[in-house]
């Protein structure tokens, strides 16, 4: 961002400070369009401005995982899923080909959002024939 303000200020000067007698000053224009779009580029990269892009969900025969706007999807696909393990905040797949993949369910946001995951995630286990563990979380003292 620091950059990106620098060089916005850097050719706004250049542009005020200019007369316009030189032949390349469209440059300065075409460096400011750059500029704006490098700082619109970091801004959707790191702050969360369309929403939260990150999603967990259950398609016929898949679970599909993205962790965020510019980051690609993971499919698993149900026949290469060995078990799947349901902790309190994480889900763990085990593949036939024994990669362990760890998706973190603090994703789903709220108490009856994450209950209904786990209740998807029940459904897609059995009607897939996949073996599910679940760890109950620990009680509250």
């Amino acid at each position: 961002m620091l950059i990106g303000g620098l060089w916005i200020a850097y050719t706004l000067f250049l542009i005020v400070s200019d007369e316009g007698h030189l032949d390349y000053h469209f440059l300065h224009y075409v460096f400011l369009v750059f500029s704006l779009v490098y700082i619109g580029y970091v801004l959707v990269h790191n702050a969360p401005i369309f929403g939260t892009q990150s999603y967990l969900e259950f398609t016929p025969g898949y679970i599909v995982h993205k962790g965020g706007l510019f980051r690609p999807k993971q499919v698993f696909a149900a026949e290469d899923i060995e078990a799947i393990d349901l902790a309190p905040m994480q889900l763990r797949i085990r593949l036939h080909s024994n990669d362990l993949y760890t998706l973190n369910l603090r994703e789903v946001k709220g108490p009856k959002r994450r209950e209904n995951f786990r209740n998807e995630i029940r459904q897609f286990a059995a009607q897939y024939n996949i073996t599910l563990r679940e760890t109950a979380p620990a009680p509250r003292i």
